[in-house]
């Protein structure tokens, strides 16, 4: 195998990082074509295929997550080492990628994001918005955003936005054709707007009240991937929808939705920013986090 300098692994980082060819040349800064070029050329000297390739897709081949393993957090403390002479400027300068799922970006982050963005001017950031979890550090993101629930134990997590509830919600036409259930077990008779998660998981609807937990599996005409369309659909009077409380508030408040069993639906812990532990972290992801607390610390 010819000797392969750090820079040549440049292209499979950036390919690996977004899986797009596209979107990898915008991040190095040359054209799609240029990027296939250098990622042939590194192949064939490492006599390895590093991707399997077709018209809609990028995937790793097995050498290529292997490679991806041991060079990612090498990139990684370089990129800090780099990131660290930050410190002896007065203000942070440097990029974010965060991933956050569809409604945690709508409902929390990009506020945040928009008003970190306006006091820190050097600083920009990339959202992604991602349902499923990733492998934080092969992706090459710096944070996320989730549900406490599910952010790994390894991850560093601080609170991001006011605690949650879950609000259920139909239309007022829905209701004047189908009663109003007093009992999350009612909802089995009542059309209900299902939400399949990426993994193909139909979600269990979950209820608490004095201490008893229920999980039902809802059945209806409708089942959707997101749940802004859920709650889209309800105000066409598809059904009942599980939302957030903030989600639907204003609605609930113009009568255009109604609210049910909300003794059913106690409040929670709500979303966290995290991020793996680094012997050094970024000074734009220490500006963030430290952006993130004293604003959620701050009264009103």
């Amino acid at each position: 195998m010819r000797h392969i300098l750090p820079s040549d692994l440049s292209p499979f980082l950036a390919l690996a990082r977004h899986r797009s060819f596209r979107r990898a040349a915008d991040d190095l800064g040359c054209t799609p074509s240029a990027l296939s070029h250098a990622l042939k050329a590194l192949e064939a000297r490492l006599d390895l295929r590093l991707f399997n390739r077709t018209t809609r897709s990028v995937a790793l081949t097995e050498a290529g997550e292997r490679l991806l393993a041991r060079v990612a957090p090498a990139f990684r403390d370089i990129e800090d080492a780099l990131d660290d002479l930050n410190n002896l400027r007065g203000t942070p300068v440097g990029r974010l990628r965060l991933n956050a799922a569809r409604i945690s970006s709508k409902m929390v982050l990009l506020p945040y994001v928009v008003r970190f963005l306006e006091a820190y001017p050097r600083i920009s950031i990339e959202i992604v918005v991602e349902d499923d979890l990733v492998d934080m550090v092969s992706e090459g993101f710096d944070a996320g955003v989730r549900f406490g629930e599910v952010v790994a134990q390894d991850m560093i997590a601080v609170p991001i936005g006011p605690r949650q509830r879950s609000a259920i919600v139909a239309s007022p036409a829905f209701f004047e054709r189908h009663p109003k259930p007093s009992s999350p077990e009612q909802l089995k008779a009542l059309p209900c707007i299902g939400l399949r998660f990426a993994s193909g998981r139909v979600y269990a609807w979950e209820f608490e009240r004095g201490g008893v937990e229920l999980s039902v599996e809802v059945e209806g005409p409708l089942i959707v991937g997101d749940q802004d369309m859920m709650v889209d659909a309800a105000l066409l009077g598809a059904g009942v929808a599980y939302a957030f409380e903030d989600q639907v508030r204003a609605l609930v408040d113009e009568k255009r939705l109604v609210r049910v069993l909300e003794d059913w639906c106690p409040y929670y812990g709500g979303f966290y920013l995290y991020y793996p532990s680094r012997r050094q972290m970024p000074a734009a992801l220490r500006a963030f986090v430290d952006f993130v607390r004293t604003t959620a610390a701050a009264p009103g």
